[in-house]
């Protein structure tokens, strides 16, 4: 079958007659799909994990999901890039559930950083169909803040949103910021912050295990 991404997968390890989860995970400017797979070993068996590669050379093998400028210590984003590669993940999506038939009712996105800005648009475009996510380090780009419609179903999605205090890269005042906004929207959410820079340390990484692990259970 042919994806509209390049993908590696982890079968789940458990013998369950039930449909498995799904965790596509989504990795950071520079990174590729090997990068978050890293730590697919280490989460609840029970999920079936695709870690993607996002759709821009950006050289020395790495790869972005959307080219940004962080210069001005607020940073902007190539909207355009980021419609596309949503678009490309929400087909990447329907081929997934074709091809390995998870359980649709149990869809998580994880993603670092830029994979975490992709999280956050993904599945505030199409809430039916994502269960939840993990947002490691990123943040909500206000481009896409006014196309988010409040409904039942936005409501009913789950959010772990981590940011590290020291962070120099994408500063804490943007998680903050997100923590905020996702208030506004009454969303099921946890919002936490570790003394960590651009990155995911051990606490962030037991917190991430413990909430995949609480959702499947």
């Amino acid at each position: 079958m042919s994806f509209s991404l390049k993908h590696i997968k982890q079968e789940p390890k458990t013998n369950s007659k039930r449909k498995p989860p799904l965790l596509i995970m989504l990795h950071g400017l520079g990174s590729n799909e090997q990068d978050l797979f890293s730590l697919a070993p280490l989460l609840d068996p029970q999920y079936l994990i695709l870690s993607v590669q996002a759709p821009i050379s950006y050289g020395f093998g790495g790869y972005a999901w959307f080219n940004i400028d962080l210069t001005s210590g607020i940073p902007s984003a190539n909207i355009q890039q980021v419609i596309h590669a949503r678009r490309l993940l929400s087909s990447f999506l329907e081929q997934a559930i074709e091809a390995y038939q998870p359980d649709t009712d149990r869809i998580y996105l994880l993603g670092f950083s830029q994979g975490a800005i992709m999280s956050y648009a993904t599945a505030f475009s199409e809430p039916t169909k994502i269960r939840g996510i993990v947002a490691m380090s990123g943040y909500i780009l206000r481009e896409v803040t006014p196309q988010v419609s409040y409904s039942p179903q936005l409501k009913k999605l789950k959010i772990l949103a981590t940011h590290g205090k020291q962070d120099q890269v994408l500063p804490i005042f943007l998680g903050r910021a997100t923590n905020d906004y996702l208030r506004t929207l009454h969303a099921d959410y946890t919002y936490k912050e570790y003394d960590m820079a651009h990155e995911v340390n051990r606490e962030c990484l037991e917190d991430v295990r413990g909430w995949l692990a609480q959702q499947v259970k």
